[in-house]
């Protein structure tokens, strides 16, 4: 048993929430959300070589990752990995990126199943900006 860092109750080192207050993970002294992190110690212009992130703070707001290699559900980085993502270089489902491989993206180059890109661009439903332009 241990105390609550809330309410200072005693409470199991094993529960997922106070029943008095409603703490999540009580028995633990800090506490900073939901998921894995991780941030390399290496930096490049004060971003981590690598950032991996699915977290989520426990005000439920997701952790971005933001590094030279971003991984996770947001990231933002020179090549990122995620399901939305802005990066030089991108794999994500939702993007915008210089060079992107993604469902739908907005990019200088792309391959897309739907895009909109500058210079060239591959997929099921892509269009330049030039044609869109061209349209009005």
């Amino acid at each position: 048993m241990k105390p609550c860092r809330e309410c200072r109750r005693e409470i199991s080192d094993q529960a997922m929430a106070c029943p008095q207050c409603g703490a999540p993970f009580p028995a633990k002294e800090k506490w900073d959300g939901w998921g894995f992190e991780y941030k390399s110690r290496a930096t490049l212009f004060g971003l981590p070589w690598i950032h991996i992130s699915f977290k989520y703070r426990p005000t439920r707001r997701p952790v971005p990752a933001m590094g030279v290699i971003a991984i996770g559900q947001f990231a933002c980085g020179i090549f990122t990995l995620s399901q939305f993502g802005v990066g030089v270089v991108s794999i994500s489902q939702f993007t915008i990126a210089g060079y992107a491989l993604a469902q739908f993206a907005l990019a200088y180059s792309l391959i897309a199943q739907m895009g909109i890109y500058i210079h060239e661009g591959h997929g099921q439903i892509v269009r330049s900006v030039m044609e869109l332009m061209s349209m009005l």
